[in-house]
């Protein structure tokens, strides 16, 4: 019989941007794949032609970001344990808070099929400096949950040791991955001839500094902190900036940030890019990222800017820590240091020819571990497993039904 695997987020964008290596590998062993998701959100994008072309079935449920939308969530769970009988699902490979809750609990009530349940959490939301209410919340919720789970993956340090104390489903195992991994035929240092044609592209001077941030515009990935920067460094100069900065992503956080900018007038300083596909064209071309977000699993975004070789400005958290070193690949502050941010952009952008090729250089030797090969290995070996488990429940049930 052919094998079946689900694939659950909440938003579709997520298969696109982060599942299609995984998706590969399945279906190299054999495996349909199923996906799972909100298909209308994100409201201002779409990649259901691309998911099509993958070759994955999807299926829209009713799932939403936050877990305290229960008539959403009460409904989408119905769709999911649907789906999961419907299409006699073997594995579900589940992502996102919302993902990994719905998913599990359909594993439970499941149980005459004995889905195997994999959960990769892309950073939970109890890490250390979150609020109070996340600790006294989600961390027990976690807990609860992590005995549904057959294998949990984690992508960060912070969240490997706090994965430990769990206790997972007999026989359980967790994993720390590098991400999704780096793709190094996509992020790789750009010759200056291409950079400078790019960047001819977005109408930038080669004698400006280009400023890059990459992300969902929303509260947490806090553009706004580099707004106030940028005001910290036009008041200090008292002459127009010489300096572009392009936001690339877009979210329901526009508005604000478009208030924002007139508000502080940065009009001619900061660009609202919107999606940019291929993205690796902007940031290739930049002199650096910033990267301010107040909480990151691991950043991607972050890890692809230093594989072009552009150091990266970044906010203190427990995804950058797992590759940023403060001199040396870039610039580090607290997520809410305006006036750190605003030195980092200073310094690097009075930084001398040598010193930056020598940090370039730094940025590219930083990544090297983060090499998709790696990940690639590791969700094989996770992948695998799951296959042995299917055997084995497939095993107790014909003893069972003799």
């Amino acid at each position: 019989m052919e094998k079946q695997i689900l694939i659950l987020t909440t938003t579709h964008d997520f298969l696109w941007k982060f599942e299609r290596e995984n998706v590969k590998i399945l279906q190299k062993m054999g495996y349909t794949v199923h996906f799972a998701t909100n298909m209308h959100e994100p409201q201002y994008l779409s990649h259901a032609d691309r998911i099509r072309d993958l070759g994955v079935l999807a299926h829209h449920i009713d799932i939403a970001r936050s877990p305290f939308l229960f008539h959403e969530n009460q409904k989408a769970l119905r769709q999911l344990t649907s789906l999961i009988r419907t299409h006699h699902i073997q594995v579900m490979h589940c992502h996102t808070p919302v993902g990994g809750l719905l998913g599990r609990l359909a594993g439970k009530i499941c149980r005459e099929q004995k889905p195997v349940v994999i959960y990769t959490a892309h950073g939970f939301h109890f890490y250390k400096g979150a609020p109070l209410f996340n600790h006294v919340f989600y961390y027990p919720v976690e807990k609860m949950l992590a005995r549904l789970t057959d294998i949990l993956i984690v992508i960060n340090a912070e969240d490997f040791k706090i994965a430990k104390r769990f206790r997972l489903k007999k026989g359980g195992r967790i994993f720390k991955i590098p991400g999704v991994g780096l793709d190094n035929t996509v992020f790789y240092p750009f010759s200056t001839q291409k950079r400078a044609e790019l960047r001819q592209k977005l109408g930038v001077p080669a004698d400006v500094f280009l400023l890059v941030s990459v992300g969902e515009l929303n509260e947490n990935k806090n553009q706004m902190t580099v707004l106030k920067a940028l005001q910290i460094l036009k008041n200090k100069t008292r002459k127009p900036l010489s300096l572009r900065y392009f936001i690339c992503g877009d979210g329901f956080f526009r508005p604000q940030l478009e208030t924002a900018i007139d508000r502080m007038g940065l009009a001619s300083v900061v660009t609202l890019a919107g999606w940019c596909d291929p993205v690796a064209d902007v940031v290739g071309c930049a002199d650096a990222m910033i990267f301010p977000s107040r909480r990151e699993g691991l950043g991607m975004a972050g890890l692809e800017a230093l594989a072009m070789g552009v150091p990266v400005i970044a906010a203190d958290n427990r995804g950058t820590r797992e590759y940023m070193e403060h001199g040396e690949n870039g610039f580090v502050y607290r997520y809410d240091d305006a006036a750190g941010f605003a030195k980092g952009i200073e310094t690097m952008q009075n930084m001398d020819a040598a010193a930056k090729r020598e940090m370039q250089k730094r940025c590219c030797d930083t990544v090297k571990p983060f090499d998709r090969i790696y990940a690639r290995a590791v969700m094989r070996r996770i992948y695998a497993i799951a296959g042995q488990k299917i055997s084995e429940n497939e095993q107790k049930r014909v003893v069972l039904e003799s």
